[in-house]
């Protein structure tokens, strides 16, 4: 999910504790919270996720199946230590990009749930990266709320 409308987006999450309507309805969305990579400006981006074995959420920087990757994920290479907001809980996190083995699987699991993931990736020559999000103790989620 990119685009202006992100603030929309952002407020009807907060509006309804976490849930959203239309096309989203029923979609697990989470607000990833980042700091841009060269401005150091914060960011609040929705983004659809998939819980995990292992408490582990997986975030998917399909970019739509663009040719590059979303700026989001440039920023969590960047600054791994980040915030999501899911549901109304706000939770620190470390992000961390899958690789090798733990890719494929997961990228199974993810196209298994949710089929757009890959239609995207046949849209693209790009390997799509899926960042795994884990939960870092909270002092830095303050930082971000």
């Amino acid at each position: 999910m990119t685009g202006p409308d992100n603030s929309q987006v952002v407020a009807e999450f907060r509006a309804n504790g976490g849930r959203l309507g239309g096309p989203l309805a029923g979609t697990p969305v989470l607000l990833l919270h980042h700091v841009g990579a060269r401005t150091g400006t914060r960011r609040v981006t929705p983004l659809v996720y998939s819980c995990h074995a292992g408490d582990r959420v997986v975030i998917v920087a399909s970019n739509g199946g663009q040719p590059s990757d979303p700026a989001w994920l440039h920023n969590l290479r960047t600054h791994p230590d980040a915030a999501v907001e899911i549901g109304t809980d706000v939770v620190a996190v470390h992000a961390t990009e899958a690789g090798g083995v733990e890719r494929d699987e997961l990228w199974q699991q993810v196209v298994a749930r949710y089929p757009d993931v890959g239609r995207f990736g046949s849209r693209t020559d790009r390997p799509i990266p899926l960042v795994i999000l884990r939960r870092i103790p909270a002092p830095t989620a303050a930082a971000f709320a």
